[in-house]
């Protein structure tokens, strides 16, 4: 059995309203990290944290490098293994490098990786948001992911992104009810069919959207996570979300707990 933390949608940095609204409680995001943190670290014990994106809450290029430092100061408390998704806020003003430097990683490469957990096949992707256009996955990005599925056909597999490659119904959605185009992958039935071809992917994990969702696409769940500072309020002064997820992935099945103001839990057994 495998077993993950998950947080999304964190936003160091300014306040944000919508429509006239508070809707990010941003102020709350340091002590709300520390909380899952130390859940982490004194409770649950997983096998990794997964940052799924949107670190922060973009403001301007300096204040932005100090932002996503002060984010990442605070996941590390949980004190294990940290992997991370690049969100469209966090790339605003940093650069790749800027991010794959601030995950450890050296700083050349692309934002897009994968790496083995024992039997698990971890696949990190990298949406990228042209601002108030589209979402969309690179062609180059699809061909390694078609060679990286190739090489692992024996492996199940979980996918982690930031923004989500399911036909979700976002008409009730506070953010993006009048806007799928920014929250939905523009190529996403292009790369559900890649991964419906390999046959053993068991979850696919995604942000960006602020609310929890489900859908199970051709036997695979794709999982929406909640962001950690939503306000679940209609406006000020408001509740924070505080959610985050436990995932434990067995060869039966995946088993996904939502805690927070809006805790879920969804249950998918292996055909």
């Amino acid at each position: 059995m495998w077993t993950f933390g998950v947080i999304t949608d964190i936003h160091f940095g300014p306040e944000a309203s919508y429509g006239g609204k508070l809707r990010k409680l941003t102020a709350e995001a340091p002590r709300l990290v520390d909380a899952f943190a130390r859940r982490m670290r004194d409770e649950i014990a997983p096998d990794l944290v997964f940052n799924l994106g949107d670190c922060i809450e973009d403001a301007s290029p300096g204040e932005d490098v100090a932002l996503y430092e002060d984010c990442m100061a605070h996941l590390r408390r949980w004190g294990g293994r940290l992997e991370h998704v690049a969100g469209n806020h966090d790339r605003v003003h940093l650069s790749p490098a800027q991010l794959r430097q601030a995950w450890g990683l050296t700083p050349e490469g692309p934002l897009y990786r994968s790496f083995d957990l024992d039997a698990l096949h971890v696949v990190v992707l990298y949406t990228h948001e042209r601002k108030d256009h589209d979402i969309t996955i690179d062609d180059d990005q699809l061909a390694w992911l078609d060679d990286d599925l190739r090489r692992n056909v024996e492996r199940d597999v979980l996918v982690v992104m930031h923004h989500s490659a399911a036909d979700q119904d976002v008409s009730q959605n506070r953010w993006f009810s009048t806007c799928p185009h920014l929250c939905l992958v523009d190529n996403r039935r292009a790369l559900r069919a890649r991964l419906a071809s390999h046959g053993r992917v068991r979850l696919v994990l995604n942000g960006h959207l602020h609310w929890n969702h489900l859908d199970v696409i051709g036997g695979i769940p794709y999982v929406t996570l909640q962001s950690l500072i939503e306000n679940v309020d209609d406006d000020a002064p408001g509740r924070a979300a505080a959610a985050h997820a436990v995932i434990r992935i067995t060869p039966e099945r995946v088993l996904v707990e939502v805690a927070g103001a809006e805790p879920c839990r969804y249950q998918i057994d292996r055909p």
